[in-house]
């Protein structure tokens, strides 16, 4: 079993969507965290299965480090 990173996002419009840093293009959205993450599986399994039929490499994910930083607020 091979794991990805992925990134939640609140969206705009409601509900959250979800994205693979790994694998770009890649990306789903639900209602909720836990749908956007269920939906987002299989949006990973539906990616790898057309990187194969097209005889592509399928990226395997490196340490990817995903952090947070403070910077200054600028004022306008």
């Amino acid at each position: 079993m091979t794991e990805y990173t992925i990134i939640i996002h609140p969206a705009e419009e409601g509900g959250y969507w979800a994205q693979v840093p790994t694998l770009p293009g890649c990306f789903s959205q639900g209602e909720s965290i836990e749908e956007a993450m269920i939906n987002v599986k299989e949006a990973i399994e539906l990616h790898i299965e057309g990187l194969m039929e097209e005889h592509e490499p399928v990226p395997v994910e490196n340490d990817l480090i995903i952090g947070r930083i403070q910077v200054p607020q600028i004022e306008a």
